[in-house]
C-alpha cells in the first residue's frame, strides 16, 4: 500500500494497513469455546488451525511453564474454561517457546458482545528482549519461589488478581471464581494425606475465626506444580488489615519450599538417627527400642500379622572386661554387634541395645517356629566367630510371641524370663517362653 500524507488517510485505509500489519486476527466465541482464525502469517500459519476449540488456543497460548515449550499438566486444566472470558479491552505479553525458538507476541483482546472476541496476535522484533527472555529464565525460576498469589473477599465469596508466576509475571485474567469453588477444585491438586489439612485451613469459617485484621498464618502440604510432580509448599493467608472488623479480605500466597523442606527433613533424620543410636554399637539405643517394643504391642492390637520378640546376652562378658580390659571389651561388643546385625539384615527385624551386654530385637512378620529357627542360627554363626583377642565367645538368646493382649511390660518380661531360661540351662542356647 502506498503511503499519503498524513491529512489524507481514511478509516478505510488504516483499516487495510492493520489487515496488512496484524500478524493474526481471530474472532472467538467464548459461549460454544470455538475460535476461527481471520487471517494469520509468520508463525501463526503453523502454529494456530483455522478454526478449533478456544481452551485448545488458550493452552497453546499462555498456558506455557515459565513461558517456555512446556505445557501445564493436564489436572490442571480444568481452570481453563475460566481463562479468556473479557469484559473489556485486554492487553498482554506473551514469552512463548514455538519450534525451539523463543518469541514474544503481544496479545490484544476487544470485547464484540459479552461472549465474542476479537483476537489481535503480534509477534515483537525485539532481539535485545529475547536475549533478556533467554538469559533471565534462570535466575527467574530461582527467585521466583512464589508460585501463585490471589486476592480473597470472603464475605463477596470472590477471587481476583490472580498471579501464576509459573505461567506470567502480569495477573491471570480469570473472571467469576467463587473462593468456595476454587478450594475444591484445587483440592485435588494436594497429596492425599494434605487434602484434610488443606479443606480445614482454607475453610472460609475457620479463616475468619482464627486470623485477625493484619495478621498472617501459614501451613505447610505437598502440591501438584504445573508439571504434575508434587513439591513441597507454603501455603500463605495475610488479612487485610481496615477498620472494619467484618471486613474479611485475604491475600493468599503460595511459595515453593521443596528445596529447603527436603534439606530440613535431612537434617532432621540425620538428628532423629543420631538421637536413637547407641553411640558404641551403632544400633538403637535403650530408649529407641523400648520405643519400638511399645510401638510393636500397640500394632499387634491393630493387626493379624506375627511380631515376635529376642532377647540376646553375651556369655561371660564380665570375664573379657576382666581379662582383656574394657577397651578390647568395647571392641568385641561392637564386632559381636556387626556379625548379629549382618545375620539379620535380610528379615525385617529392628534390634537395640537394652544395656550393658543385653540387646532386645523386636521381629515383624516372623512367627515363634522361624524365629527359633533364626535365632538358633545366629547362634551357631555368633560361636564360629573368631573375635580379635576375645577369641570365640558364645550368646544366651530368649525369644517370645507378642500376644494381642500383652502389654508391653507383659512382653518384655516374657522374652526377659526366656534368656534368663537359656543362661540357666548352660548357655550358648536358645529358649522360649510362650
Amino acid at each position: 500500500m502506498a503511503f499519503k500524507q498524513v491529512e489524507d488517510y481514511t478509516l478505510d485505509d488504516v483499516s487495510e494497513i492493520f489487515k496488512e500489519k496484524a500478524d493474526a486476527i481471530i474472532i472467538i466465541n467464548a459461549e460454544l469455546a470455538r475460535y476461527k482464525s481471520v487471517s494469520k502469517k509468520g508463525i501463526f500459519s503453523d502454529m494456530i488451525e483455522e478454526h478449533g476449540s478456544y481452551y485448545d488456543l488458550i493452552e497453546k497460548l499462555w498456558l506455557n511453564i515459565n513461558n517456555g515449550a512446556k505445557k501445564v499438566t493436564k489436572d490442571y486444566h480444568i481452570f481453563t474454561p475460566l481463562y479468556g472470558k473479557y469484559v473489556g479491552k485486554y492487553s498482554r505479553r506473551l514469552n512463548l517457546v514455538y519450534d525451539n525458538n523463543p518469541h514474544i507476541i503481544q496479545m490484544t483482546v476487544y470485547p464484540l458482545n459479552d461472549n465474542f472476541y476479537m483476537l489481535i496476535l503480534d509477534e515483537l522484533d525485539n532481539s535485545e528482549n529475547i536475549q533478556e527472555f533467554m538469559t533471565n529464565e534462570k535466575v527467574k525460576n530461582i527467585q521466583n519461589t512464589y508460585l501463585f498469589s490471589m486476592y480473597v473477599d470472603l464475605i463477596r465469596d470472590t477471587t481476583s488478581s490472580i498471579r501464576i508466576t509459573e505461567i506470567s509475571d502480569e495477573p491471570v485474567n480469570i473472571t467469576e471464581l467463587k473462593y468456595t469453588d476454587w478450594r475444591m477444585m484445587i483440592v485435588n491438586m494436594i497429596w492425599f494425606e494434605d487434602q484434610l489439612l488443606f479443606l480445614n485451613r482454607t475453610d472460609p469459617d475457620y479463616l475468619k475465626k482464627n486470623l485477625a485484621p493484619g495478621r498472617t498464618m501459614s501451613f505447610d502440604c505437598q502440591m501438584k506444580n504445573l508439571e504434575g510432580k508434587y513439591i513441597w509448599v507454603k501455603m500463605i493467608f495475610s488479612r487485610a488489615e481496615t477498620n472494619n472488623k467484618e471486613d474479611f479480605r485475604f491475600v493468599f500466597m503460595v511459595q515453593d519450599i521443596h528445596e529447603t523442606y527436603l534439606e530440613l527433613l535431612s537434617v532432621l533424620k540425620e538428628n532423629e538417627e543420631f538421637a536413637s543410636k547407641d553411640s558404641l554399637t551403632g544400633v538403637f539405643n535403650h530408649g529407641r527400642i523400648e520405643t519400638e517394643l511399645y510401638n510393636a504391642v500397640q500394632n499387634k492390637k491393630e493387626t493379624e500379622r506375627p511380631i515376635t520378640l529376642m532377647m540376646i546376652d553375651i556369655d561371660y562378658y564380665k570375664t573379657i572386661n576382666d581379662s582383656f580390659g574394657h577397651l578390647i571389651g568395647d571392641i568385641t561388643l561392637k564386632d559381636f554387634v556387626a556379625v548379629a546385625c549382618d545375620f539379620l539384615n535380610p528379615y525385617n527385624i529392628k534390634i537395640g541395645r537394652w544395656g550393658g551386654d543385653e540387646f532386645v530385637a523386636v521381629c515383624y512378620d516372623i512367627g515363634i517356629s522361624e524365629l527359633m529357627l533364626i535365632a538358633e542360627n545366629m547362634r551357631i554363626k555368633i560361636s564360629e566367630t573368631e573375635f580379635d583377642t576375645a577369641g570365640n565367645i558364645t550368646c544366651s538368646i530368649g525369644i517370645t510371641e507378642i500376644k494381642k493382649d500383652d502389654s508391653a511390660k507383659e512382653a518384655f518380661e516374657r522374652v526377659d524370663k526366656a534368656m534368663y531360661s537359656a543362661k540357666l540351662s548352660g548357655r550358648n542356647c536358645v529358649k522360649v517362653e510362650l
